[in-house]
């Protein structure tokens, strides 16, 4: 009987000790497998995002809700957006949606641009990427309207 509480004794302890060491070895390979760490999501206003980012911001837009500015690095060029609320930028997202691109996600800012760019910029600004597929309308269904859709170049 000894025995047998013993073996359960050596079992509950490492149970425990996967409970606790798992985490550790875990984090330790939660890399995205390229050897590139992503930093934790950075926050802040417009010139302090544009600054971590090796930008020099050029402002497009200057409102209470919506901080929009131009920026060109070594990666690429993007757009980057700050929002007063959460819910301005998931609505800046969604209609931002139809257009495609790649889009660099944090705490009430956005960076777009090309795929290449945005991986680049997750390296200093952390974040989410989500991408989005254009969205396609004409009478026809071969594109033929495209042009005149409110959602497009050239309209």
């Amino acid at each position: 009987m000894t025995k047998r509480n013993g073996t359960r004794r050596s079992a509950r302890h490492a149970w425990c000790a996967v409970v606790v060491v798992g985490p550790v070895l875990l984090a330790g390979c939660s890399g995205d497998g390229d050897g590139n760490d992503i930093p934790p999501t950075a926050t802040g206003t417009l010139e302090e995002l544009a600054a971590q980012a090796h930008c020099e911001p050029k402002l497009q837009t200057d409102a209470q809700e919506l901080r929009q500015a131009n920026c060109a690095t070594e990666d690429g060029r993007y757009v980057l957006a700050t929002f007063a609320t959460d819910r301005g930028q998931r609505e800046w997202i969604n209609e931002a949606n139809d257009y495609g691109g790649s889009y660099l996600v944090g705490r009430r800012w956005v960076a777009v641009s090309d795929a290449a760019v945005i991986a680049a910029l997750r390296g200093r600004l952390g974040g989410t990427v989500e991408t989005a597929s254009p969205h396609h309308s004409g009478s026809g269904g071969d594109g033929a309207n495209e042009a005149g859709h409110s959602g497009h170049p050239g309209s």
